[in-house]
């Protein structure tokens, strides 16, 4: 497509005809293999954003292009008014392996969130009346870009510009249980949740606040939904996060590291709410369409074979005690902080260096809130990747903290 040109002269060409909706990296990603990416430059990086935890399985993975390269010489497209059987399959796999009895299947973590967002009125209507309809969500919490899931999103900055947004919404503090409590009442229809809040900072719920808002919502007829976009598919070293705290949700969104690379998002619900819906309340055109959804199942069967969520946790729990001994020895402010390879270190200051230092010296991370590094690496990295990811990061701060 732009084969031959150079970083510098893909960028430029972008600036005139890309809209300026995101701080880009001055840099060009053309090819990935495992937990490595090259740029147009032939520069290779160690990547440990893996897309923002959609490459979950590293770049490239075999099982992934197979299910892509076959399916492609089949066909890639049809329509949700006709049955597509690896639609079929993957959901079957979700059911299989969740609290979920019914899936709907879009392609984004905005979309599952906002079907999320519509099943739980519509729910509550049916249900309880039209007074229900309020959602609590939670303060620095992330859901999306869309009007409704900007709304639901915890954080003032991304509502900045774009009122008036829906009503209905209000927010509680995360592992404030009487401050949820508070907020809970006659009107509410639904309480949103990320069992570790991502873009917030990788700030994970407390097991008391998640069995607190299940007791809660039990009480005054509310729907507890868990937000597993980024933090769900493996990323916590379990298939979905909420498994570690045995706190089991109405509904469940999912997007990020199902397809593996394909877009594609989920949204998982108990029979008893996905009644609710009914033909014509909610669709979506290339929603779990044969190309997406093939590369699910293949996404599913690697993490599901024997040993591999122990072989995750194993690796996660080398490179987080890694990064907690440079922490300490450099004394950034704080704890390392998260679940598997789902990780933050907060950092007093140089968060934005610290990335752009790294870059420079090939590795690739991200830094959230200006003050916490995040990374996200592949589920599948080498011991001796997270190795020299760790060695990078220790020459970085001896010479910019």
């Amino acid at each position: 497509m732009l084969e031959g040109l150079t970083s510098e002269a893909i960028i430029e060409r972008g600036k005139n005809v890309v809209m300026n909706t995101y701080g880009r990296l001055p840099m060009t990603m053309v090819k990935g293999d495992g937990a490595w990416v090259w740029d147009s430059d032939g520069k290779q990086y160690l990547d440990f954003v893996t897309g923002l935890a959609v490459n979950s399985l590293g770049h490239s993975h075999p099982a992934i292009v197979r299910a892509i390269e076959e399916q492609a010489k089949e066909i890639l497209h049809t329509s949700n008014i006709y049955w597509i059987p690896n639609q079929v399959a993957l959901a079957e796999r979700l059911v299989k392996h969740s609290f979920a009895d019914k899936v709907f299947f879009c392609n984004s973590g905005a979309e599952a969130n906002e079907a999320a967002f519509k099943l739980a009125r519509k729910y509550a209507r049916k249900n309880y009346g039209e007074h229900k309809y309020e959602v609590i969500s939670l303060e620095n919490s992330f859901h999306g870009r869309t009007l409704a899931t900007l709304t639901l999103t915890g954080q003032i900055k991304y509502q900045e510009g774009f009122d008036p947004l829906p009503v209905g919404v209000t927010y509680a503090a995360l592992n404030d249980i009487e401050g949820l409590r508070a907020k809970i009442g006659d009107n509410t229809a639904a309480v949103f949740i990320e069992p570790i809040q991502g873009e917030g900072g990788v700030i994970p719920a407390s097991i008391e606040f998640l069995q607190a808002a299940r007791e809660l919502c039990d009480q005054h007829g509310v729907l507890l939904i868990f937000d597993e976009v980024q933090c769900g598919v493996g990323r916590t070293g379990k298939l979905f996060a909420y498994e570690s705290s045995g706190v089991v949700p109405d509904i469940m969104t999912l997007a990020k590291a199902l397809g593996g690379g394909v877009p594609i998002g989920a949204m998982l619900a108990t029979d008893k709410v996905a009644k609710a819906f009914q033909p014509g309340d909610h669709a979506s055109t290339f929603g779990g369409n044969p190309l997406a959804t093939a590369a699910g199942c293949a996404v599913l069967d690697v993490m599901l074979a024997d040993g591999f969520f122990e072989g995750v946790q194993e690796r996660a729990a080398y490179f987080q005690q890694g990064l907690e001994r440079l922490a300490q020895k450099y004394q950034t402010g704080g704890p390392v902080r998260g679940q598997g390879f789902i990780v933050g270190w907060p950092v007093s200051k140089l968060g934005p260096e610290i990335v752009e230092a790294c870059l420079e010296n090939g590795l690739l991370i991200n830094c959230v809130g200006g003050k916490i590094l995040r990374f996200l690496p592949p589920l599948t990295v080498e011991k001796q990747e997270m190795d020299k990811a760790l060695g990078i990061l220790d020459e970085t701060l001896s010479k910019i903290w």
